[in-house]
């Protein structure tokens, strides 16, 4: 990276909330109050106490209105994120072979912990060039198909169809559940951790799944596949249908996904969250498209995700650098995904972003630039 200039920004050029990070995303100051008047009521008791079963319920109720989920869809909830529900999902939910999408790293992560699976057979795997995603193909040997709703580290997003054959879809929706619309019927598992839209913090997944997919979980479970207790699907839906989870979870991010769902029902459930989201990415893409040093990484703008814009930079102005000044005047985390190698920024506009904050945040960048 490049020496940093000091470039100091003016009042009116720094956002009112200057956090635009993928992940982990902006907490609501709000609920993070509200957790603290809990006192000692609710952090440092036990997790299978009415207490905290209580905030595991409303998670899982809340989750089913917001969504619009049929009544024979479970909400399930597991701890370790995106990443142990991947590892889940291979002892779990795929009986012999799986299809995956492959197009950035986090899309590509669930295919790689699939091929080490001795007890499955090698996966089919579609791949894409970055800032693009591919098409799912129908296979009859399939019989789980995995895709994903926003590839965080590209900015593309896809629509969730099921293919015409046979086989569980599985969505990993990790930065798109909350702020991206999709249709229940058209997945079977549809997964995500709730450090993005749902501004908590890492180390939990939520699952919305299907009587397919409880069907399939428990098929599995019920064979002799060796399943460790920690990765297992069924202790998962056992325990979430009782308000709890198998194992001890973080009972902060309980509390500040629960709130953030309350905060989205009484804002206007998913359509404000999508309304809002929309807003702030035509915000950032619009000034992409009309700079003359930089440009939306994904050419296709129906492709382009309204949850994580990446916006990338002519080659005599580097990202890095812009990232740095930006943050030393308080508007942190956003720089690209350095595995991509791409001279770029990312922006995350979850609900919780306010669009106004988008735009004082590209005018930012217009000022920095100009001085550097």
């Amino acid at each position: 990276m490049s020496d940093i200039p000091s470039i100091e920004l003016p009042t009116g050029l720094i956002p009112e909330d200057g956090r635009f990070g993928s992940g982990p995303s902006k907490v609501r100051t709000e609920s993070l109050l509200e957790l603290g008047v809990t006192g000692s009521s609710f952090m440092g008791t036990s997790h299978r106490q009415p207490t905290v079963k209580a905030v595991v319920g409303a998670i899982r109720g809340g989750m089913s209105k917001l969504f619009s989920l049929p009544d024979d869809y479970e909400v399930v909830l597991g701890v370790g994120g995106a990443t142990a529900f991947w590892a889940s999902a291979t002892f779990g939910l795929i009986e012999r072979k799986s299809q995956h999408l492959d197009f950035g790293v986090f899309s590509g992560k669930f295919a790689k912990v699939v091929e080490g699976a001795p007890h499955l057979e090698k996966p089919e795997v579609i791949k894409s060039d970055i800032g693009t995603h591919p098409l799912p193909v129908p296979n009859p040997e399939v019989d789980l198909y995995a895709l994903t709703h926003n590839e965080t580290t590209t900015g593309v997003m896809m629509p969730i169809v099921r293919p015409e054959a046979e086989g569980l879809v599985a969505v990993d929706a990790t930065s798109a559940a909350g702020g991206m619309a999709v249709d229940p019927s058209q997945f079977d598992v549809y997964y995500f951790s709730p450090q993005k839209v749902f501004g908590g913090d890492g180390g939990l997944w939520i699952a919305f799944c299907s009587p397919a997919a409880l069907d399939r979980i428990g098929r599995i479970h019920d064979s002799d596949r060796w399943i460790p207790g920690f990765l297992s699907l069924q202790l998962a839906v056992n325990n979430s249908i009782k308000d709890q989870t198998t194992n001890t979870p973080a009972l902060a991010t309980l509390f500040l996904v629960r709130a953030q769902i309350d905060s989205m029902l009484e804002m206007g459930g998913l359509d404000w969250a999508l309304d809002r989201c929309a807003r702030s990415s035509e915000i950032v893409y619009s000034w992409a498209e009309d700079s003359t040093y930089a440009y939306p990484f994904v050419t296709n703008a129906a492709e382009r995700s309204t949850n994580v814009a990446t916006v990338n930079l002519t080659d005599e102005i580097d990202a890095d650098v812009v990232a740095a000044i930006l943050r030393e005047n308080g508007i942190v985390d956003t720089g690209g995904y350095r595995a991509l190698g791409q001279n770029q920024l990312r922006i995350a506009m979850f609900p919780n972003v306010n669009p106004d904050d988008v735009e004082t945040l590209t005018m930012a960048i217009d000022y920095i630039v100009e001085r550097m």
